[in-house]
């Protein structure tokens, strides 16, 4: 047993002999909030909290991927130092968190006697906040009522409005903005530097492309691309991440420009072939012609609008190459002559 154990945690101390990596996400996770990329007026508020000590009960939301767990933490650390480990309790959503856990493992840590710096306070960080049941979050409004004086909730979420409004007003709500894709470049060209990977321009704009404002998906793009092909292009980055090519997206929307839809068809069936869903090649359509300089902006509209509700089919179960060819005749029609569809 004692060396089953002993193997077990091993490769959490950064043994290298064992070959055993850490990913990067985690290798990589900052630990203060001076670290924290992007969002830099909501951190600068954190700071003001960590430095002064008195934490109110905390709401962060935003999109997956953007810092909101990673910033509790950071705070978390700053406010109690080496108490962290007595201090924090942190349920997710792999943990069962229905109304019994509030009652009991809760309040259960909100009771118990923690020596901790002075004019400090226990924290609870719920992780994914929003998935939690009803009933479980009627059970924490009274808890955090009640323990106030020894214990301050942190809650991470992707949407504020599925946490009940009692638990909001008893809250300071923070939200967390996209990151923007110069600070996610700046991030990666880190990594890149500190783990010796080599790259070029196109890779670097195919990770931030493909992570849509997600910093922990761009890190593991990075890693699985420099993991399975030792060189990050934008070729290898879409092999990894498994999306349409944007470049056969481009040329299909210049097609479109020019009102050659059997060219277009081809293009779409080429897509089509290689086994991708109508919604992975209708958002794709989207992203790159929300970017497509070519385009004349009262077009790029029109196109868009199109795009809009061929997505909304798509979604409501209508998900064949009709759907898709249909769009692109539509696209089409734009830009050829009305007279020529006259009977």
């Amino acid at each position: 047993m004692a060396s089953s154990s002993a193997k077990g945690k091993a490769p959490a101390n950064g043994t290298a002999s064992s070959g055993y990596e850490l990913p990067w996400v985690e290798k990589y996770r900052p630990q203060n909030l001076d670290d924290v990329v992007g969002n830099v007026d909501t951190i600068e508020r954190l700071k003001v909290i960590a430095k002064d000590g008195n934490c109110p009960h905390i709401i962060i939301s935003g999109l997956p991927g953007i810092g909101k767990t990673t910033s509790i933490h950071c705070l978390a650390h700053q406010l109690l130092g080496d108490a962290y480990k007595e201090g924090v309790l942190e349920l997710n959503a792999s943990d069962e968190r229905g109304i019994d856990v509030v009652r009991n493992k809760i309040k259960a840590f909100a009771q118990k006697k923690v020596t901790l710096p002075p004019g400090r306070h226990k924290i609870v960080i719920l992780d994914e906040a929003d998935s939690m049941t009803g009933g479980a979050q009627q059970a924490l409004r009274r808890t955090m009522e009640i323990y106030s004086n020894t214990t301050r909730f942190c809650l991470a979420c992707n949407m504020s409005n599925k946490i009940i409004e009692p638990i909001q007003s008893r809250c300071a709500i923070l939200r967390y903005a996209k990151l923007r894709d110069t600070e996610i470049l700046q991030r990666l060209l880190e990594i890149c530097e500190m783990e010796k990977v080599e790259y070029n321009d196109d890779g670097l704009t195919a990770l931030i492309f493909t992570c849509e404002g997600d910093m922990r998906q761009a890190i593991n793009n990075l890693q699985s691309t420099h993991s399975g092909f030792g060189f990050v292009s934008g070729e290898n980055v879409f092999k990894v991440c498994d999306q349409p090519h944007p470049v056969i997206v481009q040329s299909m929307i210049r097609l479109c420009l020019k009102g050659d839809i059997d060219a277009a068809m081809e293009k779409l069936n080429e897509l089509w072939e290689q086994g991708y869903s109508a919604v992975d090649i209708v958002v794709t359509i989207f992203r790159v012609t929300k970017t497509f300089d070519e385009l004349p902006e009262y077009m790029k509209l029109e196109f868009i609008k199109e795009i809009g509700f061929t997505h909304m089919r798509i979604l409501e179960g209508v998900g064949t190459i009709i759907q898709l060819g249909g769009l692109l005749a539509r696209l089409c029609k734009m830009n050829m002559q009305p007279t020529l569809f006259q009977l």
